[in-house]
């Protein structure tokens, strides 16, 4: 009796003639088998049966050699190479056995199981027809009439396919290779014609499933390896692409169509390979240079224009060209409204322009795509943040500066305005009260700006000089009186208080 869940018990629910395996009986005489021979397949049985399928497998494989003529053998090996998921390998042995001994029903039925999973419907009909003639136990006739009217059915549907695919009905032609497929699980060709009709519809993702399984499913499949190949070029995947036209030229490297695509293919991938390894050095003028030679070299492929602008729009946005990465992010989006790296990169370039609405805007979209992102929630947070000082004190207006402007211009700007606003240029009491304010404004600016650490935290939407904004304490600049500011060298670029300035 055969234990639940053995391994004996696994094959037998997936074929079932296989339990004749365990219970054949080892007819020595009537194969002329020595006692080697005898020994090699009762220990490959035991080991079967224990589930160590490939110490079952070499025993087998010495009764074989011991004995060529013993269709015992061949039956056992062959239930160890199904067992092992080879059968390929295990249809040989099945014929070999069929040869030996014709009125072997299960090795026939189990053939015929073998090539209707493999689409050789002809010949599969034709094992169950010879089953149902050989004088059959029940069991095999209950199970050959079944396996051939499944056939039948697989006839009838494979017509149906190629019919709707004559007539460029691919829809039609899908629904029918779905349901073959399910029985006629190894079919390549089947498989093959469903990835063109997937093609078709504009599946590409699906094709290349199937023909990933009949590159596996046929010998030296390049045809395969080179569809898989440009289908993933045209989703924009190069690697991947690269990677499987690679496997086409390991099995022909002759292969005219897929050496061409695979040179084609490798001048892509270095220049987006050279001009990521630009953007992690934070070369991005080249960077960007490098994604137009993308878009030039590929230009009849879109999703290519697609990433390398995002990636320009990046370079862009980092390189703090804030108009020019608006424009090329837009285009972006234009394309793909809910690029989110699109919008990230955006929403910096507005942030430089001081376009803080727009900024949060971008942001908000942004996060409803990816809510759990960290960089857009921080960003987020940062252009609330500036929307709300740029509506109280903004130093950069003070000076009329950029938000990216370097240290030099906040210097030159402040020494100009310095002098044109110190109050001992004005006579008149009021003019004097306007230009003391407007000095200090100038003044707390400078101070701010001119220091790393306070322009970041004003960068960040702090003011380091509003006490408001700053927990415990801080001055700030609006209630500095011009006192305190008298005696600073606008001419000088470190603190103040060097020398009472006036101008004659």
């Amino acid at each position: 009796m055969v234990a639940p869940g053995s391994v004996t018990s696994r094959l037998g629910s997936v074929f079932p003639f296989l339990l004749v395996l365990v219970d054949l009986q080892y007819e020595g005489a009537e194969c002329g088998v020595n006692a080697d021979v005898e020994k090699h397949l009762e220990l490959g049985k035991k080991l079967l049966a224990a589930g160590q399928l490939a110490d079952a497998l070499s025993q087998f494989h010495a009764a074989v050699d011991g004995d060529p003529d013993n269709y015992v053998a061949y039956y056992r090996r062959a239930t160890a190479f199904l067992a092992m998921g080879k059968s390929k390998a295990a249809l040989p042995d099945l014929t070999k056995v069929i040869e030996l001994k014709m009125d072997f029903t299960a090795a026939r039925l189990q053939r015929g199981h073998l090539l209707l999973k493999q689409g050789k419907l002809d010949e599969a009909e034709d094992d169950f027809k010879k089953v149902l003639k050989s004088n059959p136990s029940e069991n095999e006739e209950k199970e050959a009439q079944s396996q051939l009217i499944k056939s039948d059915e697989m006839q009838r549907l494979r017509s149906q396919a190629l019919d709707a695919f004559k007539n460029s009905d691919y829809i039609a032609a899908i629904i029918s290779l779905d349901k073959i497929l399910e029985v006629c699980v190894w079919d390549a060709e089947l498989r093959e014609l469903r990835a063109e009709c997937y093609i078709k519809e504009g599946e590409p993702r699906k094709a290349i499933s199937d023909l990933k399984a009949a590159s596996k499913l046929k010998n030296d499949n390049t045809e395969a390896f080179y569809k898989i190949s440009t289908l993933y070029f045209q989703l924009g995947d190069h690697e991947l692409s690269l990677s499987e036209v690679r496997e086409c030229l390991k099995l022909d490297q002759d292969h005219k169509r897929c050496f061409a695509h695979y040179k084609h293919v490798k001048k892509l991938n270095k220049l987006i390979e050279s001009a990521e390894e630009l953007i992690r050095d934070g070369r991005y003028t080249d960077a960007t240079s490098k994604y137009e030679s993308v878009m030039k070299t590929e230009p009849s492929v879109s999703e290519y224009t697609i990433r390398s602008k995002e990636r320009i729009c990046h370079c862009l946005s980092k390189d703090e060209k804030p108009v020019e990465a608006i424009r090329v992010c837009s285009e972006v989006l234009q394309m793909e409204p809910d690029n989110v790296n699109a919008l990230k990169d955006r929403a910096e370039a507005y942030l430089i322009e001081e376009m803080y609405d727009e900024a949060i805007q971008d942001y908000e979209t942004a996060q409803e795509h990816n809510e759990n992102d960290q960089q857009i929630r921080e960003g987020l947070e940062k252009a609330q943040r500036l929307l709300k000082q740029s509506q109280k004190r903004d130093y950069y207006k003070i000076l009329g500066v950029k938000r990216n402007a370097k240290k030099q211009e906040i210097i030159k700007a402040y020494r100009k305005l310095a002098m044109q606003w110190h109050p001992d240029n004005f006579q008149n009491e009021e003019e004097k009260k306007k230009a003391e304010k407007k000095f200090i404004d100038i003044a707390a600016a400078k101070e701010v700006l001119s220091d790393p650490e306070m322009r970041k935290k004003f960068d960040d939407g702090e003011d380091p000089l509003d006490a408001e904004s700053q927990q415990g304490g801080g001055g700030s600049p609006f209630h500095r009186s011009w006192n305190s500011w008298q005696g600073f060298n606008p001419f000088s670029s470190g603190g103040p208080f060097r020398f009472k300035f006036h101008f004659n």
